[in-house]
């Protein structure tokens, strides 16, 4: 059994692995405040965890081959339009966080593939950076998705709430779903610019498999062939 203090010590010694961790742990938090009903403490813990994830992604991010300062320019915009958006919350600052968000995790997901594509061997953390690569590119488009939403009303309609916006849990519902390609969201896009963005994630996702997860796979087969010479 891995005791507490041996376990940091891996996530430490594996960046990837610990944003994987912390944003798996995110989904089930999401699911448990993300539901309307714990008012406004919960909104902020929500957004105090998405900071985390953030800084973790950013960790991440500053150990690959394409690091540079935008990925800290961006971090340092989001965090302080969050502060802004606590002391005086608007439509229009949640529009731009959304954005800005959006553009930090794509770019941390391609900080991500630099690092996967920077070698010809598989490594423990790059397997683990595959995951955390899916999950921040589910991320990323769930933060479009709410631009989207925000932007166009109406985009993503709520069948049980009739009028009222997707919760930022239901749109990271579409988001893995989409990507993942298995089909299971009961969320459908009727506006054209869902539609479009939903089309993009769908072929990032496609790409993404046959792209960077197809050679991890053959890069670990082809290690153990050697190891077993």
């Amino acid at each position: 059994m891995i005791q507490p203090l041996r376990l940091l010590r891996r996530l430490r010694h594996y960046p990837s692995s610990a944003l994987l961790a912390v944003q798996l742990v995110g989904v089930v938090m999401y699911a448990l405040l993300d539901d309307g009903r714990t008012g406004r403490v919960g909104q902020v813990v929500l957004s105090l965890f998405g900071l985390l994830v953030l800084g973790m992604a950013l960790r991440v991010v500053r150990q690959s081959p394409a690091a540079n300062s935008w990925a800290m320019g961006l971090a340092a915009s989001v965090l302080v339009l969050w502060m802004w958006q606590w002391v005086s919350p608007g439509t229009h600052l949640l529009l731009l966080i959304s954005v800005l968000e959006a553009l930090f995790y794509l770019y941390a997901a391609g900080a991500l593939i630099a690092y996967l594509l920077q070698d010809d061997t598989a490594t423990t953390d790059e397997l683990m950076a595959a995951g955390a690569t899916f999950t921040v590119l589910a991320w990323a488009f769930a933060h479009l998705y709410m631009a989207c939403q925000l932007l166009v009303p109406g985009t993503f309609p709520a069948a049980v709430r009739p009028g009222e916006p997707r919760t930022w849990f239901e749109l990271l519902f579409l988001s893995f779903t989409t990507l993942a390609g298995v089909g299971l969201s009961d969320i459908a896009p009727v506006k054209p610019m869902g539609r479009a963005l939903v089309m993009l994630e769908e072929l990032a996702g496609v790409m993404y498999i046959a792209g960077v997860v197809s050679r991890l796979v053959a890069l670990t087969v082809t290690r153990r062939a050697s190891g077993d010479r």
